[in-house]
């Protein structure tokens, strides 16, 4: 379980995708959250509570300390 997340970080989930891989990086955060897939490209919108539950841990932060909260 994570908690402390910004906009640009990669986070692995704990189901995969049905493309397969289950790398995401954070688009947008608010009461909800938009994670894009990083190898189909698809976007999800789920919200924050649900997405802290799903979320397993973050892989890479975001670069230059873009987008945080």
């Amino acid at each position: 379980m994570i908690e402390d997340f910004s906009i640009n970080d990669t986070v692995q989930m704990k189901k995969p995708h049905a493309c397969g891989t289950n790398a995401w990086r954070i688009v947008r955060v608010g009461a909800d959250i938009k994670i894009r897939c990083l190898a189909c490209d698809r976007l999800i919108m789920m919200d924050r509570q649900d997405f802290v539950r799903a979320a397993k841990k973050i892989i890479a932060r975001a670069e230059n300390g873009e987008g945080n909260e």
